[in-house]
C-alpha cells in the first residue's frame, strides 16, 4: 500500500492548476501560476491537496496520522515531474565515431548515405538479444527518473524489419512494466529505408503497412505510429499511405517533420490530426498557418539541433502566432545522446531565446499534451498523478535553466512512491 506523503515549507510550488488546462498556449506560455511557502499533499498516488502553509490548518490535512511520511521542503522548490515526449532510447550501442565524423565537418545526410546513422543503429540492434538490449535501455530509464523525467514516449524504429521492430517494442513494454515511470510506445517503422530496400522503396513502405503495422496494433505493443517525412527519408505520400494504415488499426499519428528541409512534414501530421509534429528546424509561414487552429503539438527537439548544429525553429515566430510550443529530448545515440530535460530547458533559454516559464510549460504539460497524458501528467493539479521532483535549496525557479550543468534535483517522486533521495 502506497504511504501518504505530506510535503511542507515548500519555498514555491511550480505549476499549479486549480482548473487544469490540456495545453498552453502563446502569449500564456510566459505565464506560470505557482505558491510561495506552500504543501502539497499526495495519497494513492494522486495529487490531493495543495495550498499555502497558513491554509494549513483550515483544510485540515492529516499530517498527524502515523501513516504519513511527512518531507520537510524548507527553502526547496516542487515542480511536476517532466514529461519527455520524444525519444528512441531503446538502443544497443553508441555512435562516437559519427560524432568525430560530424566534428570533421560531415553532416548528418553525407553520414546516413555511407551507412551511418540510423542503418549503423539497426545493424547493431539486430545483433543484440532482447535481453541484452532491455539491459542497455533499462539503464537509460533509471538515468533519465534520476534527473527529474516522470513520463517518456519511446519509439521504436532501429529494427527495419518485424522481427527487430518487435523486439524493440517488447522491450518498451518491459520497461513500462518493470519502471514507475509513465511510458508510451510509438512505432517508428518508417525511420529510414533499410540498405537492402534502397532502390525500391515503395516495397519498403509496402512492408510497413502490410505486415508490420497488423502485427504492431494486433499486440497492443504502441500507442502511436511515426514516420521521418523529410529529405531523403520518407516523402508526403509514402507518409500518408502509412499513416491512414496506422489510424485504420488505432494507431494515434505523431511525425518527425521538417528537420532536414522543407518536407511537407508539418502540413502533413496537421491534415491527419497528429499529437505531434516533432523537430521542425525548417518552419516558415505556411508551416506556422497550418497549424494555427489545429490540435498538434509542435514540437522541439534542441538536444539534436545544439549537437548536430543545425539552425534553429522561429520560435518567438510560433509562439507570436498563438502555438504553443513542447520540448523534448529526442534521446538517441547520433544525434542527442542525453535525456536530460533540465538540459534541454536550458537550451530552450539559450539558443531558442524561451523564457524560463516558457520552457516551464513546454517541459510539463506542453509535453504531457504530446503524449496525450496531460489530463493526468504535466502539472501540480488535484486529481493528477503524483508525479513531481523536490530541488535542493535554490533561490528561483529560473535559477533551474540558468545552472546548465548543475544537478539540482534531490527527491524524485512517482506515483507517489519516493525513487530517490539525495541525504
Amino acid at each position: 500500500m502506497l504511504k501518504e506523503l505530506f510535503i511542507k515549507n515548500i519555498r514555491c510550488l511550480v505549476q499549479t492548476e486549480d482548473v487544469p488546462k490540456l495545453k498552453i498556449s502563446g502569449a500564456d506560455m510566459s505565464r506560470i501560476s505557482s505558491i510561495n511557502n506552500a504543501y502539497l499533499y499526495i495519497s494513492a498516488g494522486l495529487i490531493t491537496d495543495f495550498g499555502r502553509m497558513i491554509e494549513l490548518q483550515k483544510n485540515k490535512i492529516p499530517i498527524k496520522n502515523p501513516e504519513v511520511e511527512i518531507i520537510d521542503a524548507t527553502g526547496r522548490f516542487v515542480f511536476p515531474s517532466f514529461c519527455d515526449s520524444h525519444t528512441h532510447l531503446v538502443y544497443s550501442g553508441s555512435r562516437e565515431i559519427e560524432y568525430t565524423d560530424k566534428i570533421r565537418g560531415l553532416s548528418y545526410a553525407e553520414i546516413a548515405k555511407r551507412g551511418g546513422g540510423i542503418l549503423n543503429s539497426a545493424k547493431i540492434l539486430h545483433e543484440t538479444s532482447e535481453d541484452e538490449l532491455f539491459t542497455h535501455s533499462i539503464g537509460r530509464i533509471d538515468e533519465i527518473i534520476s534527473s527529474g523525467t516522470g513520463a517518456v514516449e519511446i519509439k521504436s524504429g532501429y529494427g527495419l524489419n518485424l522481427a527487430d521492430e518487435l523486439k524493440m517494442l517488447r522491450v518498451i513494454r518491459r520497461i513500462k512494466d518493470t519502471r514507475p515511470i509513465e511510458v508510451r510506445a510509438t512505432f517508428l517503422g518508417a525511420h529510414a529505408i533499410p540498405e537492402e530496400y534502397k532502390n525500391n522503396r515503395a516495397k519498403y513502405v509496402d512492408l510497413v503497412i502490410n505486415e508490420m503495422i497488423p502485427v504492431v496494433a494486433n499486440g497492443k505493443l504502441a500507442d502511436f505510429i511515426d514516420v521521418f517525412c523529410d529529405k531523403g527519408f520518407f516523402s508526403v505520400e509514402d507518409t500518408e499511405r502509412i499513416l491512414m494504415a496506422g489510424i485504420k488499426y488505432g494507431l494515434t499519428a505523431k511525425l518527425h517533420a521538417n528537420e532536414l528541409d522543407y518536407s511537407g512534414g508539418i502540413q502533413t501530421g496537421v491534415k491527419y490530426n497528429a499529437l505531434s509534429v516533432d523537430h521542425l528546424e525548417f518552419t516558415g509561414d505556411e508551416e506556422i498557418n497550418s497549424l494555427i487552429g489545429s490540435e498538434t503539438m509542435p514540437t522541439l527537439l534542441p538536444g539534436s539541433a545544439f549537437f548536430l548544429g543545425m539552425p534553429d525553429p522561429p520560435v518567438r515566430k510560433m509562439i507570436n502566432a498563438g502555438l504553443p510550443i513542447a520540448l523534448a529530448s529526442d534521446y538517441n545515440p547520433g544525434s542527442s545522446p542525453s535525456g536530460n530535460m533540465k538540459f534541454i530547458m536550458s537550451l530552450g533559454c539559450i539558443r531558442l531565446r524561451m523564457l524560463p516559464e516558457e520552457v516551464i510549460n513546454a517541459v510539463t504539460i506542453n509535453s504531457a499534451y504530446a503524449m496525450g497524458i496531460s489530463e493526468t501528467h504535466g502539472s501540480i493539479a488535484r486529481g493528477k498523478v503524483a508525479n513531481v521532483f523536490i530541488t535542493k535549496d535554490i533561490p528561483s525557479y529560473e535559477f533551474m535553466p540558468y545552472a546548465f550543468g548543475s544537478n539540482l534535483i534531490e527527491t524524485v517522486i512517482l506515483k507517489g512512491k519516493i525513487i530517490s533521495r539525495i541525504t
